[in-house]
């Protein structure tokens, strides 16, 4: 038994688990069972309307370990072209059961999901169509939130857009609810301007892709992932009025670490809780007594 599951899995939300976790539950005891993950890259809006196209909520990579940790056994990628959407949804619907890669017995999506040229087909279509080509469709109810302290806020149904909204209003927490996981961003570190070693507090300067989800310029607590290490740290994200700067960028502080060569190293922030905005200064010594602050809160939330 092949179950295949297909979307584009950005973020691998908690509505995204369940979807995985309702095609497991059609395994049954056979070694040979397994549960295949359909996903596309690039994004489709990236292709079809570019200037519209919504920021990653994670690397290819990073989607796929994901995916594989809420319980898929195998992750196609497929290339997304506009010739691939321009397939009716038959051709698509042929592709989940032809394609030796899937060649599913039972696809498993979301009940508001649409395939095929313009998404003409839907669920209902895909159930026919299934009927027709040998496998049977399983339309799962959206997840909506357990956790809201806010009954309105029970109505929002977990989703991609859901989560870029929380982290464009700064609002971590509410992104890690529906993530089911920190929200990470990642990169290799490059050279800066090393004037946070000069105020004492030196930091790993990241080369985030420009596509990727930020929230707003301030300073944030999250963790720091070298291979097998994490790390405590105090990050800042935006230009560095202080300083004029112009360039945004993604800057991390290892807490109570100087002794630290990052350099070249491709490293990931788990981004936790925002701490303020960006600001600036009367001085530079009241900007590193702010810093200092600022390190003593992250590390209240980080380590209590």
């Amino acid at each position: 038994m092949r179950v295949a599951t297909v979307g584009n899995f950005d973020g691998v939300h908690r509505g995204h688990q369940a979807l995985i976790e309702r095609a497991r539950g059609h395994l049954a005891e056979d070694p040979d069972d397994s549960v295949v993950v359909v996903t596309f890259d690039p994004h489709p809006q990236a292709v079809l309307r570019p200037d519209s196209a919504p920021t990653m909520l994670a690397s290819l990579s990073r989607r796929c370990e994901l995916l594989g940790e809420a319980g898929a056994d195998e992750v196609v990628v497929v290339p997304f072209t506009r010739e691939l959407a321009a397939h009716s949804p038959e051709e698509f619907a042929r592709f989940l059961r032809e394609d030796p890669r899937i060649a599913a017995d039972v696809v498993v999506v979301g009940e508001n999901f649409r395939f095929g040229q313009r998404a003409s087909g839907d669920v209902v279509e895909l159930a026919r169509l299934g009927e027709e080509l040998g496998f049977a469709v399983d339309a799962v109810p959206l997840v909506r939130s357990d956790l809201a302290q806010d009954p309105a806020d029970a109505s929002v149904a977990w989703s991609s857009s859901h989560v870029r909204d929380c982290i464009a209003a700064g609002d971590l927490p509410g992104a890690t609810a529906a993530l089911g996981h920190f929200h990470r961003v990642e990169g290799p570190v490059r050279h800066g301007d090393a004037r946070g070693r000069e105020l004492g507090y030196p930091t790993a300067n990241l080369a985030v892709d420009p596509q990727m989800a930020l929230p707003p310029d301030g300073v944030y607590a999250g963790w720091l992932l070298d291979g097998p290490d994490r790390y405590p740290a105090a990050i800042s994200i935006g230009t560095n009025p202080q300083f004029a700067g112009t360039e945004r960028r993604v800057e991390a502080y290892v807490l109570d670490r100087d002794d630290l060569d990052l350099y070249d190293r491709h490293v990931s922030l788990d981004l936790v809780e925002r701490l303020r905005g960006q600001a600036t200064f009367d001085s530079v010594d009241a900007l590193v007594e702010q810093m200092g602050r600022d390190v003593a809160v992250a590390r209240e939330v980080l380590l209590g």
